[in-house]
């Protein structure tokens, strides 16, 4: 299999066109003579192109960027979405800082930005085909996909990551994707419904684990017109990311480790190419019982919660009955999911304690997975100290004090008989813990009395607000993927409609942004947040 190059190296001719001095000594193209004006614009269109980029490549070396990446070889992978538009920067900049770029466009990617302006910046052929005898003798996918020290697939869609995850290799983009032994840099750009959904979160995570580097996506107003996290991360950030990857370890021969065990601030945890972990910090040193598991990430993006340590409980617990069965309830983790997404979107550094989950955790948090409501609170308290806590989890209220060791058997004297220890309080633990974080939000799940039930809790527990829902059955809130919720803060309440639980996340994670002042982060608890001590929001905060 042999990929083809859809636009041929240019060849040169022998004239210079100046306009009030000295532009390019990029030849202007060759067949200008002779052609007809719809094909002479588009050689001339490709001229211009050139010229201008070897313009700015001129001075940025003589500045000292053009040094920066000396000698490395990127393969670009353009996937096909609106974002394409700015591969043709991420290539300019590349270029500039000194690397070549080999660019290979999927078949949807030509429908955004043209393979001709694609090769004029990039100074090389295109490739897009996976089949063709032409080129056999030439470059085939095997080689096509070791040559570079880096693979960089900007932007990364939702198609592109679900071929990446299931190892799919139907086209040569994907082709090359599995064949490298090269470390890879994904840029991911999708709406932001698409970007939320669960399957992209099962891909994200897997890719993730396969030991893929990841930037972005940014928050923002989409093309849709839709605003969230989806936007490709801008060329000037995928271009440090490419930087420090290759600083940290990606060794010219392409067989280096992906940010060789050190935060570049991407996104999602660092791992080697093999997909071992690179980062993952000793459990020991969280505080937490050594049953946990952690998963920590790199540096978050920048945001309002840029600086804040967010600590974030979700999903279910598992209270033993013995070793094969156990006590459990519905929550599926999707609100806390959202929550940590929306939180590290906002520029947090997250800690993501959580119970076993349907929904898995969103990239770029710190992961500590438990089991049981014991675990729970003690991987908790290891977290603090933490400037906001935020308890989505849905913790079991009670857990069977005689356990047994081996499976209960069936016998004709009949039901075993279960004892029952009340489980710790974590909400309530918290609130009044000597590092308590100065906004504590609980989450509160009723059937009946929402609002009543949330005051009294609020109240009850010490904590700054309560979000509560109606998780009545025929509301389909618990498991699904909606949620109606009443904000209970001390200045009162609010009714939020229905909606989607990365809205609803949303607007949680920007009302926290809201009420926060500026900080350094990690404090035990700061001033100016209320009057009474309790970190409560000020007045009108969230009225």
């Amino acid at each position: 299999m042999v990929p083809r190059a859809i636009v041929p190296e240019p060849v040169p001719c022998a004239a210079v066109l100046r306009v009030g001095g000295p532009l390019s000594s990029a030849p202007p193209p060759c067949g200008w003579r002779g052609n007809r004006p719809a094909f002479k614009l588009t050689l001339l269109f490709d001229w211009v192109v050139r010229s201008a980029f070897e313009l700015v490549t001129r001075r940025a070396g003589s500045s000292g960027a053009g040094i920066m990446l000396a000698g490395r070889q990127v393969l670009l992978i353009i996937g096909g979405g609106i974002a394409a538009y700015k591969a043709l920067e991420l290539i300019r900049l590349l270029r500039g800082a000194g690397a070549g770029v080999v660019p290979v466009m999927t078949t949807a990617a030509a429908q955004f930005v043209t393979p001709l302006s694609v090769a004029a910046l990039a100074g090389h052929r295109v490739y897009a085909t996976l089949f063709d005898l032409k080129d056999e003798a030439e470059m085939g996918h095997i080689q096509l996909s070791r040559l570079a020290d880096l693979i960089v697939v900007a932007p990364a869609t939702s198609d592109l990551l679900a071929k990446m995850a299931g190892g799919h290799a139907d086209d040569l983009a994907s082709t090359l994707l599995l064949a490298t032994d090269t470390p890879v840099l994904v840029a991911p750009a999708m709406n932001v419904r698409m970007w939320d959904h669960p399957a992209t979160r099962r891909n994200m995570a897997q890719v993730q684990g396969d030991g893929v580097a990841c930037i972005g996506p940014d928050s923002g107003e989409m093309a849709c017109g839709e605003y969230g996290p989806g936007r490709m991360a801008e060329p000037t950030a995928i271009l440090q990311a490419v930087r420090e990857i290759l600083r940290a370890g990606g060794a010219p021969d392409g067989r280096g480790a992906v940010g060789g065990g050190q935060g570049i601030g991407l996104g999602i945890a660092q791992r080697d190419v093999s997909g071992t972990p690179t980062s993952v910090a000793p459990v020991a040193e969280t505080g937490a019982a050594s049953a946990h598991s952690l998963e920590t990430a790199a540096a978050p993006l920048r945001g309002p919660l840029t600086g804040r340590h967010v600590l974030i409980t979700s999903g279910p617990t598992h209270e033993p009955i013995d070793p094969v069965r156990y006590i459990a309830n519905r929550s599926s983790g999707a609100q806390g999911a959202a929550l940590a997404a929306a939180c590290r979107d906002l520029g947090a550094r997250v800690t993501f304690v959580t119970g076993p989950a349907s929904v898995p955790p969103p990239a770029g948090v710190d992961v500590v997975r438990v089991e049981t409501a014991l675990e729970m609170l003690a991987a908790v308290q290891g977290a603090l100290p933490a400037d906001v806590a935020i308890f989505a989890a849905a913790v079991a209220d009670w857990r069977v004090a005689n356990a047994g060791a081996q499976k209960l058997k069936k016998t004709e004297g009949g039901l075993p008989v279960l004892e029952f220890s009340e489980n710790p309080d974590i909400l309530a633990t918290v609130s009044a813990h000597p590092h308590r974080p100065a906004l504590v939000v609980g989450f509160a799940a009723e059937t009946h009395d929402v609002a009543a039930y949330a005051h009294a809790k609020r109240l009850r527990k010490g904590c700054d607000w309560i979000v509560a829902n109606d998780v009545s059955p025929g509301t389909g809130i618990m498991g699904g993927s909606d949620n109606a919720v009443h904000l209970i803060t001390a200045d009162g309440s609010e009714v939020w409609p229905m909606l989607p639980k990365t809205e609803v996340a949303r607007r949680l994670a920007n009302r926290i942004a809201a009420v926060l002042p500026p900080g350094t982060g990690d404090s035990g608890g700061f001033g100016g947040v209320s009057g009474d001590g309790r970190g409560s929001p000020p007045q009108g905060a969230s009225g």
